[in-house]
């Protein structure tokens, strides 16, 4: 019967079981940055995705109805495009009676929409600069990682005293597996770094019209909640009987 195939002297199980401590926490610190690398680009495309759904949302559902209330209430609760309704709708209701009367509603209602608008862009922005750190560091930690192995193979070649290279291009190409680890975990981190950033934008500028219209018609002469019905989401559809200390001062 033939002979059992040995097993293979270099690769990835050779070089963690021959590396030394250092040469396996490179090993396992390239795993963690490519595990994380990979879930921060999948959980930020479906974020990226449900933005955009909402925001097909928010034109079909809200801008259709009679008052921002009710626009507000046909988006769903974790909708970004109500969270900035929201947050309009209670900057301009709770402006008078506080000391937030030192600032003019209009200044007023528009930083609190603009933080709202902060806060999301804040929320797509968590993990890039992960995917970043990554795909500028991750070359140079492999790179470490393989002057290290060589390092140490030259080192033992030399105290046994064997110089042939069939004893030198074993252990220094295994080292050279680190390089190649390093380089796949930088190139996904930069491509999706690119992607996410480019897709953010897109995502912010339809947050950012939206804010902007609301805004209009929060600070478009009327003050909010004045009326029984509100503020008419469009501003063909306002109130046409308002009184002289409804208005915006």
């Amino acid at each position: 019967a033939p002979a059992k195939d040995e097993a293979n002297p270099y690769g990835l199980s050779a070089l963690w079981s021959n590396g030394d401590v250092i040469a396996r926490g490179v090993l396992v610190i390239m795993l963690i940055m490519s595990l994380g690398t990979w879930f921060i680009m999948i959980t930020k495309f479906i974020e990226q995705g449900r933005l955009f759904a909402a925001s097909k949302d928010a034109t079909k559902n809200f801008w259709t109805k009679r008052s921002i209330q009710e626009g507000s209430s046909a988006l769903s609760p974790s909708s970004p495009f109500r969270y900035i309704a929201d947050t309009g709708i209670t900057a301009a209701e709770h402006h008078e009676g506080t000391m937030q009367e030192a600032i003019d509603l209009h200044s007023w209602t528009s930083m609190s929409i603009q933080r709202a608008v902060n806060n999301i862009q804040n929320s797509l922005q968590k993990g890039l600069a992960f995917l970043g750190t990554v795909g500028s560091t991750s070359p140079f930690i492999g790179l470490f990682g393989t002057v290290w192995g060589i390092y140490h193979a030259l080192t033992a070649i030399g105290i046994a005293g064997q110089a042939s290279i069939d004893k030198v291009a074993g252990p220094v190409g295994e080292s050279l597996i680190m390089t190649a680890i390093g380089l796949a975990t930088a190139v996904p981190a930069v491509l999706g770094y690119n992607l996410l950033v480019r897709r953010n934008k897109g995502a912010m500028d339809q947050v950012r019209d939206f804010a902007d219209d609301l805004q209009s018609i929060l600070i478009g002469g009327v003050r909010h909640g004045a009326g029984t019905e509100g503020i008419r989401v469009r501003p063909d559809n306002s109130p046409t009987t308002v009184t002289t200390s409804e208005r915006v001062g």
